[in-house]
């Protein structure tokens, strides 16, 4: 039996998926070094069932050794955004565990840029969840989304996660 955390108070123009995905913020984050580590200065920007982006500054910890976003952690952001975009689809705290996850590398991120992040549920069933994530420059002058950095999915088992 999952438990459920307490209904947020809402603050206008945020959707209750999008205050459950702060909530997970500030109570999951913290429980995994990796996350905390990589995706602490994180800001979630928009939540709905089955959607949602985030915005992400970059620190010389995001950096391969050629001053670029590592791979590794855009895996890693994949991973969670996957996770994320499953627990808006019905408000759950419990994402599952990965089977899958798969990263194409597009471009290039650099020190001091902005990254958007989007997760996008393609499908929760009673097993398996399918999920699909980009990540993306943001423009610098006008701060709209730019140029694709990276591309994956990530199946998750889910079973036993739902509300």
């Amino acid at each position: 039996m999952s438990t459920q955390p307490a209904p947020q108070p809402q603050t206008p123009n945020k959707t209750p998926e999008h205050h459950h995905l702060e909530l997970l913020l500030t109570t999951k984050l913290p429980q995994s070094p990796i996350y905390a580590f990589l995706l602490t200065p994180l800001h979630i920007t928009s939540a709905t069932r089955n959607h949602f982006t985030a915005r992400l500054p970059l620190s010389p910890a995001h950096l391969n050794s050629a001053g670029s976003l590592h791979g590794s952690v855009s895996a890693t952001i994949v991973d969670w955004a996957g996770g994320m975009a499953i627990a808006t689809h019905d408000l759950r705290s419990s994402t599952g565990v990965s089977v899958d996850i798969h990263v194409s590398y597009q471009s290039g991120a650099k020190l001091g840029e902005t990254v958007e992040i989007e997760g996008v549920v393609e499908r929760v069933g009673g097993n398996l969840a399918f999920t699909r994530v980009g990540i993306y420059g943001v423009e610098e002058g006008d701060g709209r989304r730019g140029r694709l950095v990276a591309s994956g999915t990530h199946t998750k088992f889910v079973r036993g996660t739902g509300r």
